[in-house]
Order: C-alpha cells, then sequence, then structure tokens
C-alpha cells in the first residue's frame, strides 16, 4: 500500500481519495476507519463513578502527575486519554492548546489580561486564572485575531 498526502492552503475542506485496481477487504477497512466519527462526549473518572462530559461543559484540561483532568463546573474529573489527544479531539469545539500542560475551552474564557510582561493572563468563567506560555503566545494572538 502507498500513502500520499498532498497540502495545499487553497484546499477549504480535507478530501480522501482512495484509489485501487479493486474493491478489497483492505480497501473497505479504511472506508469504515475513515468513517467512524469521533465520539462527541468524553468519559471522566470521578471517585469510583465513570460520568459523561459534554465538551461544551468543560472550562479546561490540564496535566499534572502525570495524569489529565478535565474542570467542569461539577468539578475536576480524571481522563484515560492524554492531552494532546484531547486538544486533538476537541479543537472543533473550540478549545486551544495555552501550555504544554493546558488546553482551555475559548468559550468559557471571561478575558485575557494583556498587562503582564511577556505572556497573557487567562480569567476563565468559573473564577480560574492561569497563562500562556510564552511558546504559544502566538498561535492564542492568531486565534483571537490581535
Amino acid at each position: 500500500m502507498k500513502i500520499e498526502v498532498k497540502l495545499e492552503e487553497t484546499v477549504q475542506e480535507t478530501t480522501v481519495i482512495i484509489i485501487a485496481r479493486k474493491m478489497s477487504e483492505d480497501v473497505t477497512r479504511i472506508v469504515e476507519k475513515l468513517s467512524e466519527e469521533t465520539p462527541q462526549v468524553i468519559a471522566g473518572f470521578k471517585e469510583d463513578l465513570l460520568e459523561i462530559l459534554q465538551p461544551s461543559d468543560i472550562f479546561r484540561i490540564y496535566a499534572a502527575n502525570q495524569k489529565v483532568y478535565a474542570v467542569t463546573p461539577e468539578g475536576e474529573y480524571l481522563l484515560r486519554s492524554r492531552l494532546y489527544e484531547m486538544e486533538g479531539r476537541l479543537a472543533a469545539h473550540g478549545f486551544i492548546r495555552i501550555s504544554n500542560s493546558e488546553i482551555v475551552n475559548l468559550s468559557k474564557i471571561k478575558n485575557f489580561d494583556l498587562s503582564y510582561t511577556g505572556t497573557i493572563g487567562v480569567t476563565l468563567s468559573d473564577g480560574t486564572t492561569t497563562y500562556v506560555s510564552r511558546r504559544y503566545m502566538s498561535k492564542i494572538k492568531a486565534a483571537l485575531g490581535i
């Protein structure tokens, strides 16, 4: 099997084209795999309970002590995914990475404090304050159009 990726800046929507001599089990498997939708809910653990979290309820997701946590109005939940996996799954829901250890829900941001020299303070609607690391400043500024 040969895989080719072609990047074009003018493309509006990603398109996958499969070219094969005939329909086969491999082609069918690839089509099925590409057609699977990513679940729109997140499984969070709190004590001995597994709860389903809606992306719109999550304020932020952060990594600490080699574990990943999601913060919602109901509290903190342990996630069984890595931070980069959550970032990929939630990018379409308005989440953006602000540091190596944290992603935030843009719709849950109350304000940005630009008074800090060399960094941006972020206040979430739940009152939590966090900071954008220097490495992610340009990404945040681009997302905000500043």
